[in-house]
């Protein structure tokens, strides 16, 4: 099987560090360009010394330039841009024949005036949001393989929506009964020096954060509303924990079915899926276990006091929330084995 020629725009972030880790190992892809504004000139390996050795450490950084990257004959381009830049990034590319997985917001939500809610500002490139396919492959496969334009899901909502979305499907649970609290690793808030991220402000300390409405919260609700057939809004609370990565989800809603339902439900949705692993009743996710792979770690119980399901979910937020499902997505564009270059514990 041939390799498909791969660029990381973006690649100097902790989503484009975990993008290169990946793809510098994965078996059908060969990268041939990455970009950096800071970086210019510089190497992989002088940049990331952990790399050296790797069979692209001599590869250098250049400046994110549409033409330049189309140049390196890259067929696939990762977009590890902020949201408001990367679609710029996708139109130019997508004119030159490249293919997109983007791990910004910018092609994640259906509607433009759901972004321009949410993300304060008119979306850059609304002739494209038709073509973009939500990139949450336990539920779109068949949309994403042989797509042109994924938009790879946030972390929060793939945390929160895998677990919720057989049950809403299964009339099992109250969709206006849907509360969430999450809390994620310092990394999920980008590479960037902010003061209440630094270590003497982050560590022994926990804290919600973007309180009552985070940005994640138009394409978990857009997504939910998809799969109970009505419109779904849903009180979510995040926090940021000490940790490097890794997000923990509790989600509660009332249960309108027996709790045995529950289980079923997860089983004829994910027992086939090699990503999710499912614990079963009384199972409780723990991070430790999904750092670091892509792998959701879901498990559930039943409160018989309040009638209330609680379901409860881990991942790495740079692995199934980010780089490693973006990984799973460039995959199955390409037909290659979906899990190529993720079989890692």
């Amino acid at each position: 099987m041939k390799p498909a020629k791969i660029a990381v725009i973006g690649a100097s972030g902790y989503t484009g560090l975990e993008l290169l880790r990946l793809l510098l190992t994965h078996p059908y892809a060969e990268l041939v360009c990455v970009t950096s504004r800071q970086n210019a000139g510089q190497r992989i390996a002088d940049l990331f010394p952990r790399f050296s050795g790797a069979s692209a450490a001599d590869l250098r950084f250049i400046d994110p330039d549409p033409d330049a990257v189309a140049a390196s004959g890259a067929e696939v381009a990762f977009l590890a841009l902020p949201h408001g830049v990367a679609a710029g990034y996708a139109s130019s590319l997508l004119e030159k024949g490249l293919k997109i997985v983007d791990l910004s917001a910018d092609f994640r939500l259906d509607d433009k005036e759901v972004y321009k809610e949410f993300y304060d500002a008119d979306h850059p490139a609304p002739e494209l949001l038709a073509e973009a396919v939500y990139g949450l492959p336990e539920i779109h496969r068949d949309a994403i393989i042989g797509a042109r334009l994924v938009a790879s899901p946030g972390c929060y909502p793939t945390s929160i929506s895998l677990p919720l979305i057989p049950l809403l499907r299964e009339k099992l649970i109250d969709p206006t009964s849907i509360v969430t609290c999450s809390m994620s690793g310092v990394s999920g808030a980008g590479r960037n020096a902010s003061l209440p991220l630094i270590f003497c402000e982050a560590n022994e300390s926990v804290r919600a954060y973007s309180v009552p409405k985070h940005r994640h919260l138009s394409e978990i609700e857009q997504e939910l509303s998809k799969a109970a057939g009505q419109q779904v809004a849903i009180s979510f609370t995040p926090h940021l924990v000490p940790v490097h990565n890794g997000i923990c989800s509790t989600t509660s809603a009332q249960l309108t079915a027996d709790p045995d339902q529950v289980q079923q439900a997860l089983e004829r949705a994910y027992a086939d899926e090699f990503f999710v692993r499912l614990l079963g009743k009384g199972g409780c996710a723990d991070t430790k276990n999904v750092t670091g792979t892509n792998f959701i770690d879901i498990g559930w119980d039943y409160d018989s006091r309040t009638g209330r399901v609680l379901l409860l979910s881990a991942e790495d937020n740079l692995g199934k929330g980010a780089a490693g499902q973006a990984i799973q997505n460039f995959n199955l564009i390409c037909a290659f084995p979906e899990t190529a270059g993720l079989q890692n514990f």
